[in-house]
């Protein structure tokens, strides 16, 4: 369950009131049209789970279990939001499958990464919604050449997954060469694609519960759709009034297992809402995310006396389900932090994370909390679709097209030129 308090005035009036009801009307066109497919993927990620199951029992190397190190080659969409989920939920998980991540193309990084992948164990997905981008398709190139693979053969090709656009590049290679692949839909843009087959097809490989994790996304959109979560769109509301007052967005979560998901967080607000709008202004809200209570001793300094220019976004966990407790331990000259001793480290991250948020609001500065009771596949899947949708919401009181990225195809021209001069 999650539950989300506001300490921010959203002045909602009249004319407020009108222009929430105007945008969750755009809204529900987007999703009833058919042009942004990412409010149907709950919903359709079941069936799409259960061509994963067949999967699972057509490839010889999974039939068998003789899979155990998962290597996803993306980057962007293709790996944050998938990255994200498998940090949360793998200390619950039963899984002897490990998800390994090469989303850069850091030599220092693939060469760390690979030394830890044996070809025996291992499977292979490619991901990439265009089917050509020239990070993945570079590492994979590298991967066919360090471990052998052939074309040629069907054995080596069972170690292979495609996820991409149906005709793409990547997914004429997958059919020529008999290798298995999973399609993206084509309305669903990369940094929303995390419960299509880009975040599915490897968590369900890794036997995650990613049908919980539908349940709860499903859950969260049929609520938002029917009228139930207006704090959501007050909330966007808000964040564009006074977008120019507070450009910088915090997101504060406490536990190092969000450190993916801010990330995703990262890519998901920055290229959908760094825009021109309709009328030729640059817009946008700057993300910038933080881990309690590490940055608590270094960023809540800027936050609570440097420029009056953030709104804050706290996350926190009330039940880590560990019991581990400060030790009732007396140190000579330390005993002035004795008071902590007997208490569960659970109790004193939550109390750090009260007090964060309490200063944070008698300062005047603009915050509201986001209260997972434990994390679960529901919960994480509800999350999800909470900032998919807010992302959204955001973009419609900005007027501007949320869904394209012209800024970052224009590096990508320059890219291209660099080696074909």
């Amino acid at each position: 369950m999650l539950d989300f308090e506001h300490k921010f005035d959203a002045k909602i009036g009249k004319k407020a009131k009108e222009s929430i009801k105007k945008s969750f009307s755009a809204l529900q066109k987007e999703r009833s049209s058919g042009k942004i497919g990412y409010y149907n993927l709950p919903e359709n990620g079941f069936s799409l789970l259960e061509e994963v199951e067949k999967y699972k029992k057509t490839n010889e190397y999974l039939k068998e279990n003789l899979i155990k190190d998962i290597v996803v080659i993306g980057i962007g969409g293709s790996s944050l939001g998938t990255k994200a989920v498998y940090e949360l939920l793998k200390d619950q998980t039963k899984t002897d499958k490990k998800l390994y991540f090469l989303e850069n193309v850091d030599p220092l990084d693939i060469t760390r990464t690979l030394k830890k992948i044996n070809k025996n164990r291992a499977m292979f997905i490619v991901i990439s919604k265009s089917g050509s981008t020239i990070e993945t398709t570079s590492i994979f190139k590298y991967i066919m050449e360090k471990y052998k693979l052939s074309f040629k053969s069907k054995s080596d090709m069972q170690r292979v997954v495609a996820i991409t656009d149906n005709g793409s590049a990547l997914s004429m290679l997958a059919e020529k060469n008999s290798i298995k692949q999973f399609n993206i839909p084509l309305n669903v843009g990369g940094r929303f694609s995390v419960l299509s087959a880009v975040g599915i097809v490897p968590l369900a490989l890794a036997n995650f519960d990613v049908n919980s994790l539908l349940k709860g996304a499903m859950a969260y959109v049929n609520s938002f759709f029917e009228g139930k979560e207006n704090r959501l769109l007050e909330k966007a509301y808000f964040y564009s009034k006074v977008a120019k007052q507070y450009p910088i967005n915090v997101m504060f979560t406490y536990s190092t297992l969000f450190t993916y998901f801010n990330q995703w967080y990262v890519q998901l607000w920055a290229e959908s809402l760094g825009k021109i709008d309709k009328i030729g202004n640059s817009v946008g809200l700057t993300p910038i995310h933080l881990i309690g209570s590490v940055d608590q001793h270094s960023f809540l300094q800027l936050i609570i006396q440097g420029p009056k220019n953030k709104t804050v976004t706290v996350i926190k966990i009330e039940d880590f389900k560990k019991p581990i407790k400060v030790p009732k331990m007396n140190l000579d000259f330390l005993d002035k932090v004795d008071y902590i001793n007997g208490h569960k480290f659970n109790t004193l991250l939550n109390a750090e994370c009260d007090a964060t948020y309490e200063t944070i609001i008698d300062e005047n500065i603009p915050a509201d909390c986001i209260t997972l009771d434990k994390i679960t596949p529901e919960n994480i899947g509800s999350l999800i679709l909470y900032y998919e949708l807010l992302t959204s919401a955001v973009g419609q009181f900005f007027e501007i097209n949320t869904y394209d990225q012209p800024g970052v195809e224009f590096g990508k021209v320059k890219l291209v030129k660099k080696f074909t001069k």
